[in-house]
């Protein structure tokens, strides 16, 4: 039998509220396929599943809000057969207190099939949920006929009632924010770093590059930091990955955690996945979807759960350069400020120079100043020779 916890969606998370199921006993479901959406402090979440099977039973309702690492619901392994009805599975001593439940509950609390279902936005399931609004009944507006949350706010009367919620769940995400940055700074020895690069080459290569195509499909130069910084950990794999149970585990993939602010306050930082493997333009389009479904409340567990080391970039705010809080357990974060025309002296002229900030915060524990200085070093050498960062 497969146990489906509700797994961490973050250093910040210590339970969530299952909204919806998306299966139902006796569906059969596959690596990667989304069977729940779970409401965290920051988003409604997708939540994907890792094992193949059948499900067997649903042992949490919609509604309610549970520990990480609860089991949601169990699975039978393929070619695994149901236990005999009134037979007690083995089960952990975690479980041994619950109650038997038939396989037909999840049935008798009236959740439908989902072929039945409209497909609906996680925002605006848990709109809906908060206003009481059935989406069975709603014609979407979106795409594929989606149900969003205009929709679901459209449908709803009065408006005024819901007025509470977004503050509720700001005030929520700044208690989460403020829990998990107060732990890193508590237990992480940082170390800071930074480092000036010209920028003039990348800039010049990016718009010859740029020259003639679409505005869709133009890279902006937050994509070329992205794939330098996953280049140049590559060659500094010590500052990928986490520290867990007093030790360092290093990561053999580059999932890269975007910083990115929501619309109504607060941010989140969901990964982009294998960036050192794919091409300028991949992560282009990667990087404007997950931007759009982070503001539109639309990620899924493994953006949430994935990230091997966080960008913030504040250069569009006209900072500088940005010094961020380490991720636990993650071990560091790179920051990139604006690009902006400054003295710089070249082959011993004084010219104007388009310059980028880069900054490094780490955690001590794991690395020290000098393989932090051959990052940035390796990150000043790939965004000085744009043209590799295409070909690699």
């Amino acid at each position: 039998m497969i146990e489906f916890k509700l797994p961490s969606l973050g250093a910040d998370m210590d339970q969530g509220k299952l909204l919806q199921w998306q299966v139902q006993p006796g569906d059969h479901v596959t690596r990667g396929q989304v069977i729940a959406v779970v409401d965290t402090s920051k988003a409604a979440v997708d939540v994907e599943c890792w094992d193949e099977g059948t499900v067997h039973e649903l042992l949490v309702q919609p509604g309610q809000t549970v520990p990480v690492g609860t089991v949601l619901a169990t699975l039978l392994a393929p070619g695994e057969a149901a236990p005999p009805a009134g037979a007690v599975p083995a089960a952990p001593a975690a479980r041994a207190a619950e109650p038997a439940r038939p396989a037909s509950a999840a049935a008798a609390a009236g959740l439908a099939p989902v072929a039945t279902r409209p497909p609906v936005s996680p925002s605006a399931r848990k709109r809906a949920q908060e206003l009481g609004v059935d989406v069975a009944t709603l014609r979407g507006s979106g795409a594929q006929g989606a149900v969003t949350l205009a929709d679901v706010e459209a449908a709803a009367a009065p408006a005024a009632t819901a007025a509470p919620a977004p503050a509720d769940r700001q005030q929520a995400m700044r208690r989460a924010i403020a829990a998990a940055m107060s732990r890193s700074k508590r237990e992480i020895p940082h170390y800071y770093l930074s480092e000036t690069i010209p920028m003039a080459a990348a800039l010049a290569w990016l718009q010859q590059r740029n020259e003639g195509l679409p505005i869709t499909e133009r890279i902006l130069p937050a994509v070329l930091q992205l794939k330098a910084v996953a280049l140049a950990l590559a060659r500094v794999p010590q500052l990928n990955g986490f520290y867990r149970q007093e030790r360092f585990e290093a990561s053999s993939a580059v999932h890269t955690g975007v910083a990115i602010a929501l619309r109504g306050g607060g941010l989140v930082a969901p990964a982009l996945h294998d960036v050192g493997t794919k091409s300028l333009a991949t992560v282009m389009r990667e990087l404007a979807d997950l931007v759009q479904r982070a503001r539109a409340g639309s990620l899924r567990s493994s953006e949430m759960s994935d990230p091997t080391i966080t960008v913030t970039n504040l250069g569009d705010q006209g900072v500088e350069s940005v010094f961020g809080v380490i991720y636990p357990p993650q071990v560091a974060i790179i920051g990139f400020g604006s690009v902006a025309v400054r003295p710089w002296v070249v082959d011993g002229e004084l010219r104007a120079v388009p310059l980028l900030t880069a900054s490094l915060a780490a955690d001590h524990r794991v690395t020290d100043g000098h393989q932090g200085a051959l990052f940035l070093a390796e990150l000043r050498e790939l965004l000085q020779t744009p043209e590799k960062l295409e070909t690699s």
